[in-house]
């Protein structure tokens, strides 16, 4: 598992304002740093000596305005709840810090600035952060001691500089309402744009800098209308002057469930046209809006997603990911697309067999900046220039690292009971036994879609390198995409019933597993499962309901209870459907089905977990010990949920593998 864990996975690519540069983090086996490059060769160059397996993990890269400086903050967790605080996966006597450091590009000298997050940065090179709920401001360039900007009542969540940078747009959390509010100097009162009873959010500076384009959502909690129903969620684009402090609406969003909000690419193209992404057709796309008429374009049409969307600096071009292509198979792949914002042209910048993500324009000349990965490499940053295309540290890989012996994921489908096409990939290795065992793998999220590929995410990434394990230990290995996961449209990815209201996606998981027994392969009677987060919910699940079926388990910081979900009611008004919720969501859970588990489990969680408390796992072991259930279990203190320290992972995943061989093969 180490040998194949030994990838090097990169995150955070941005471009430069001003010049053909860009940058990146790299993390190499938990040693993580920024590299950049310049144009026209792109030769990597490291700018910082992290060279631990410390758990400080390289957030919010940035290149200034000016281009003179990077940006980027060390520490925290930021895939998960509780962000900027602290990670201590070493479990040090000192507590590590979560910090901003600025790079200076000229004599390549990294340094703290100070403790912080969430930052913002301004023309020239102004810095601001939050700490605390506050802003806070810096300079990148002189001694001038950080400070705190302006004081406000309540929680500050972002901030956007206007493009001159002498204005700072804000949104502060006040309960059931948030405003936008503008800070100009220390003399002058703050201004609050089309102050309302509502939730404004998402602020947009326009090139020029006399309007604020934002989205606006309802406030308050409203009545207590029915837990079980789906409603539409609304919302509305507006626009505000900064002169007067007026604002429009410009837009509603269609009544429909497809309609409601959900967070996306939102941004000005020109001083007169908005691009939004709406679910509102069936598939995340991108539109145009014209601020004068009102006309809607949409810009992407097609049954694919678009994802990872970014603008080009000259506000010209829009580039973005999309499971999309000529062949049936990309449907599980990831392409890159590009929009002319003048012409409206839509284009497709990659094909093939490979997986291409996070992509950036460079520079003015077309010049394109990717991640990219094939069935078999992880991903490196690749440079496409018109028809030509390189890529960056092919020498990164360690010269252990099995490429050659990695298998190509295979796509499948099969029908769920009710009817609907669930799709995966199927890892098998040639030769072995006329009768392997399978493993049915699980992803989180659920918001996920596994590809025929490595993926671009580092913690699916690394489920990836342990399915290409177990198929190398002679498994035959089925990832499944079930329902709530992304990639295959709105119904698929918001079903009715699903999670804690119904579970309605088990059964996508069930005839996964029922699909793997019927392989001609594959040995019905040995069939495992295994997946983290979300899919340690789904793990335990199945081997609740369903250990004649699934033999054997490991559940990752899995979700066992969800008799919470729903809070007690404080007032008189209570959901008519309350009672029956909370039944639904108790039968929705591992813990309702414990008396028919029978299957060998392994359970695994950290304690600085922020996205599943360890209490999920904590309490489900306490009712095995109550009913003198048979359990295996790791526990590891100081990491979260995204094991941060890379020797935690290998140790997670070599612990998975030998568990699920130790049952089904040994």
């Amino acid at each position: 598992m180490e040998q194949v864990g030994k990838f090097s996975f990169p995150s955070e690519l941005v471009a430069s304002p001003t010049e053909e540069a860009i940058a990146w983090a790299m993390n190499e086996q938990g040693k993580r740093n920024v590299y950049w490059a310049k144009g026209p060769e792109f030769i990597p160059e490291k700018l910082t000596a992290f060279n631990e397996d410390d758990g400080q993990e390289i957030s919010s890269l940035q290149f200034s305005p000016d281009g003179e400086y990077l940006v980027f903050v060390r520490g925290g967790d930021h895939g998960g709840g509780n962000a900027s605080s602290t990670v201590n996966a070493q479990n040090l006597p000192q507590l590590p810090k979560v910090e901003i450091w600025k790079v200076n590009l000229e004599s390549k000298k990294p340094g703290v600035i100070i403790e912080g997050d969430d930052i913002s940065l301004g023309f020239p090179s102004q810095l601001t952060f939050l700490k605390g709920g506050q802003i806070w401001k810096s300079e990148l360039e002189g001694s001038v001691k950080p400070a705190q900007l302006f004081q406000i009542k309540e929680t500050v969540n972002s901030a956007v500089f206007s493009p001159d940078g002498k204005s700072l747009a804000f949104t502060v959390n006040r309960g059931g309402h948030q405003l936008l509010g503008i800070y100009r100097d220390e003399n002058t009162p703050i201004q609050f744009l089309a102050a309302s009873f509502h939730r404004d959010s998402n602020p947009r500076w326009s090139p020029d800098g006399t309007q604020i384009a934002f989205i606006r959502t309802r406030g308050g909690e409203g009545a207590a209308f029915p837990l079980l129903e789906p409603r539409h969620i609304p919302w509305e684009i507006w626009i505000a002057d900064i002169k007067t402090g007026e604002g429009k609406k410009l837009w509603k969003a269609p009544e429909t469930l497809r309609g409601s909000y959900s967070p996306g690419f939102f941004d000005f193209s020109t001083d007169s046209e908005l691009i939004f992404q709406s679910y509102e057709d069936g598939w995340q796309h991108l539109y145009s809006m014209d601020i004068l008429s009102g006309k809607i374009q949409i810009l992407t049409p097609g049954d694919y997603m678009i994802e990872q969307v970014k603008m080009s600096s000259d506000r010209k071009k829009l580039v973005f990911s999309a499971n999309a292509g000529p062949e049936k198979e990309d449907l599980d792949r990831r392409h890159i697309g590009s929009v002319d914002l003048s012409s409206k042209k839509l284009k497709w910048e990659t094909s093939g067999t490979g997986i291409e993500a996070y992509p950036v324009s460079v520079g003015k000349n077309g010049k394109l900046a990717y991640f990219s990965a094939t069935p078999q490499r992880s991903h490196l940053v690749a440079i496409k220039n018109g028809a030509s295309t390189f890529l960056l540290q092919e020498n990164s890989l360690p010269t252990d690292f099995p490429v050659s012996r990695l298998v190509t994921p295979k796509q499948v489908k099969f029908e769920a009971p009710d009817g609907t096409t669930v799709y995966g990939q199927l890892f098998e290795k040639e030769g072995g036994s006329a009768k392997k065992p399978g493993i049915v793998f699980v992803h989180g999220g659920p918001q996920r879609q596994m590809l025929l590929g490595w993926s671009y995410m580092d913690y699916y990434s690394n489920a990836y390198a342990l399915n290409q394990y177990l198929a190398e230990l002679g498994f035959v290995v089925l990832s499944v995409n079930y329902r709530l996961g992304i990639g295959y449209g709105y119904e698929f990815h918001r079903p009715a019933k699903g999670y804690y209201q119904g579970a309605v996606e088990y059964q996508d998981i069930k005839a996964g597993g029922e699909f793997l027994a019927s392989l001609a392969e594959v040995n019905p009677e040995k069939i495992g499962i295994y997946g983290g987060s979300y899919g340690g919910y789904h793990t335990a699940l199945a081997l609740a309901r369903d250990s004649d079926l699934f033999k054997v388990g490991v559940d990752i910081h899995g979700v066992h209870d969800l008799d919470g979900r729903y809070d007690l009611p404080e007032g008189y008004e209570v959901a008519p459907d309350y009672e029956s919720a909370k039944e639904i969501a108790w039968k929705s859970s591992p813990i309702a089905d414990l008396k028919t588990w029978t299957s060998p489990v392994l359970f695994i969680h950290s304690d600085d977990d922020r996205n599943v408390n360890v209490s999920q796992t904590t309490n489900l072991i306490r009712r095995f010990e109550e009913m003198n259930k048979p359990y295996e279990s790791i526990f590891i203190p100081g990491d979260t949920h995204h094991w941060m320290k890379w020797s935690n992972m290998i140790r997670v995943h070599q612990a998975t593998a030998d568990f699920l061989k130790k049952h089904l093969i040994d």
